[in-house]
């Protein structure tokens, strides 16, 4: 996250919302809303393309029903439904554009998907100096869609993204991660609080009195551009099909692409308007379209509604031909690629009518619009307006070079604030820790940040003098964090008093040039071992991290899991004996009760007050040093049979958490990082070997040989960001 505060306007944020058709008004009816309702923006709404034409149902009168201002209509499409009729539509776009976008004087145009007339509005915008929001972008249709889309990515300045796969295609299409937003789709928000249940009028009105839930089909398959002539074939085929079926329809009429016209035609010509099975319409409201979409039999054709809406439902789909092939569905999505015989989509429908599945939440969670409120109002609108692009490392020798650059050390400043220390280091793409400082943690919040402070820009300023460019910061917390704010959400016991921290705000005021990411210490831990350590290799492996507490992270799929509430990873909350030892967490029986370097301690004390620690001459080195957990060692080392029995008690608590890790993930590797994985190592390795299923036994469990792996995480997260090195 970059973390420089914008600068204020004074004045509402000027925001327009371009539509063209009945689909994209569905998901940014939600975010029109938020942006009408907000103080602090301003609504401007243009409506242009199939929204103004009474074939395509005049869909611009549910704008103004749903009590909307439409500041301008335009219209831009030319007729003939065909490759021709779609390039003039652009061209008479980019025509009409320009004077409209003079008046309205945006701040900021927010688009959708992969239109032609998405297309338009991003090119005369573009080139008007006008901030462009991109929403949907990074998904795949599989049809001369998905060219659209990533060219409006490429003159776009913002993405809203709705998966977490669209996220990685705009960041490997080389975007700026720091003006992407992984939201979710818009129109969830409203689909997911809708009341379905209730459908009987809906059902009446579009389809009869006589047609009860379960027990209908929807219908709607669009043209293919790129193979106008298979995709009306397969409509055709769809028609027969549905009709051999039995069962009664509900066909919606296709969009304006090329070959909707052949489709209609064939529609007419089939007198399918007046068939006893089927009811047509041009347009249905999109409350009323999520209701008979939740209660369908079945849904068939190709419409995106079928991957994202109806998942949301555990809809059954059928999905005919390529279009939609490459976007992300659920199990509730059967494809039909080659749709080529009334057989096969029969077959298909066998399948599929009636069928229950489980609802899915793919794209979205409901909450998109206040992320994309808040995210708007954090953009800079005095800043430069020309757009930048991330490219990767090139390996190729350059005709000209720089003796400066070629000196220069890349590096990130690492932090990683413990229970007890503060540490602060420089960190070189390699992993080499140039420079470490370390400070006692303070105890008040105020301190802690003064110290923060200091000892960053102490190591910025020694930077200088290393010939270091650095290129973030990456701070590693204990707590709750939630890393795409970098916000630290809750504290633990051993950081008391250490929410709701704002470090990104806090560190730009004082460093405003360098970008800040934050993340729990357990999680940048695996961080560290995956790209300096051994996790390098791994596909699936977990850190544990044995220090004050008890933490780690989980990497699965290369990539480390936050968890919904960002919370994945707490790992020393696993119970390990219900009504056991007291944790700081007020659970009992964690296994950080038992096997943390605090716990550890406060059994050495306990040992040591009864004077049962040292044996045989033992005693600390220094009559004034505070008995530890390293005390503990000590004496189990020397042969104290108490300490080593509490020794074997951590190490026993580890393991049993060690195998519920096993037994749930089933990864290839667990590292053991901290000063404790030493001491604990070969009894985890005996207890795993004699208690884990024959097939978990596979697993590798070693000690780390990074000696700051919670560091070198935090270091890696500027490192991998700033280089594009996102894996």
């Amino acid at each position: 996250m970059n973390s420089k505060k914008p600068a204020k306007l004074d004045r509402p944020i000027r925001v327009c919302v371009a539509t063209c058709n009945r689909a994209d008004y569905s998901k940014l009816h939600p975010l029109m809303t938020g942006v009408k309702e907000d103080p602090d923006m301003e609504l401007k709404v243009l409506v242009l393309g199939c929204h103004l034409i009474d074939d395509y149902g005049s869909t611009y009168r549910m704008i103004e029903q749903d009590d909307f201002e439409i500041d301008s209509k335009l219209h831009t499409i030319v007729r003939g439904e065909d490759e021709a009729a779609m390039v003039e539509s652009v061209g008479l776009s980019l025509v009409k554009l320009p004077d409209v976008l003079l008046r309205l004087k945006p701040d900021i145009l927010i688009v959708h998907g992969d239109r032609f007339d998405a297309l338009s509005l991003a090119t005369c915008s573009a080139l008007m100096n006008i901030r462009i929001l991109h929403i949907e972008g990074g998904e795949m249709s599989g049809t001369i869609d998905d060219s659209i889309r990533h060219s409006i990515t490429k003159l776009s300045h913002y993405h809203v993204c709705c998966t977490e796969g669209s996220r990685n295609r705009l960041l490997a299409m080389c975007e700026d991660n720091s003006n992407i937003l992984l939201a979710g789709c818009p129109a969830y928000d409203t689909l997911l609080s809708a009341d379905v249940e209730n459908c009987e009028g809906v059902l009446r009105r579009w389809m009869d009195e006589n047609v009860k839930p379960k027990e209908y089909i929807i219908a709607v398959q669009h043209p293919v551009t790129t193979d106008i002539t298979t995709s009306v074939k397969m409509f055709g085929l769809m028609l027969e099909a549905l009709e051999q079926f039995g069962a009664r329809t509900l066909i919606l009429f296709p969009n304006v692409d090329a070959g909707s016209k052949e489709i209609t035609r064939l529609i007419r010509s089939r007198g399918i308007e007046s068939h006893p099975l089927f009811n047509c319409c041009k347009n249905i409201p999109f409350a009323e379209f999520v209701k008979l979409i939740a209660n369908a039999a079945v849904m068939i054709g190709n419409s995106s509604a079928g991957i994202r809406e109806a998942g949301a439902f555990g809809t059954p789909v059928i999905n005919l031909g390529t279009r939609q092939i490459g976007r992300e569905a659920a199990e509730n999505v059967l494809h039909v690629k080659d749709a080529d015989t009334k057989d096969k989509i029969l077959f298909a429908m066998r399948i599929q009518y009636k069928k229950k599945y489980p609802s899915s939440h793919i794209y979205g969670d409901g909450l998109a619009v206040p992320r994309v409120m808040k995210f708007i109002k954090e953009i800079d609108f005095t800043a430069p307006i020309q757009k930048s692009f991330v490219f990767p490392p090139l390996h190729l020798a350059p005709k000209d070079q720089d003796i400066d650059h070629i000196l220069e050390l890349q590096s990130a400043i690492a932090v990683d604030l413990g229970g007890t220390n503060m540490r602060v280091a420089l960190v070189e793409m390699k992993g080499e820790i140039v420079l470490r400082k370390s400070q006692c943690m303070p105890k008040l919040n105020d301190d802690r940040i003064k110290l923060l402070i200091s000892m960053i820009k102490e190591v910025h300023k020694e930077a200088a003098g290393k010939n270091a460019r650095v290129l973030g910061i990456g701070i590693s917390s204990g707590g709750r964090v939630d890393p795409y704010t970098g916000i630290v959400m809750d504290s633990t016991k051993t950081l008391e008093d250490w929410n709701t921290i704002d470090l990104p705000s806090i560190l730009a005021d004082e460093l405003p040039e360098l970008p800040v990411w934050v993340d729990n210490d357990g999680n940048c831990a695996a961080l560290g071992e995956r790209k300096f350590g051994l996790g390098k290799s791994e596909k699936d492996f977990i850190t544990i991290a044995t220090g004050t507490g008890i933490g780690g992270g989980i990497v699965l799929d290369h990539k480390l899991v936050h968890g919904i509430s960002y919370c994945a990873g707490e790992l020393g909350h696993i119970v390990v004996q219900f009504d056991g030892e007291l944790c700081t967490c007020g659970n009992q029986g964690c296994v950080e009760a038992y096997a943390s370097g605090s716990a550890l301690t406060k059994y050495a004390v306990a040992l040591h007050e009864q004077g049962d620690l040292f044996v045989d001459g033992m005693k600390l080195p220094n009559e004034n040093e505070e008995v530890t957990s390293e005390t503990l060692v000590y004496a189990a080392r020397a042969g104290n049979k108490k300490a080593e029995a509490v020794l074997d008690r951590g190490a026993k608590a580890l393991s049993a958490a060690i195998l519920t890790l096993l037994h749930t993930v089933n990864p290839s590797l667990i590292i053991i990082t901290g000063v404790l994985g030493p001491v604990y190592i070969d009894k985890v390795q005996d207890t795993i070997k004699k208690a884990a299923l024959p097939a978990a036994q596979q697993v590798d469990i070693k000690v780390s040989k990074l000696k700051e792996p919670a560091l070198l995480g935090a270091a890696s997260i500027a490192l991998d960001f700033m280089t594009r090195r996102v894996s």
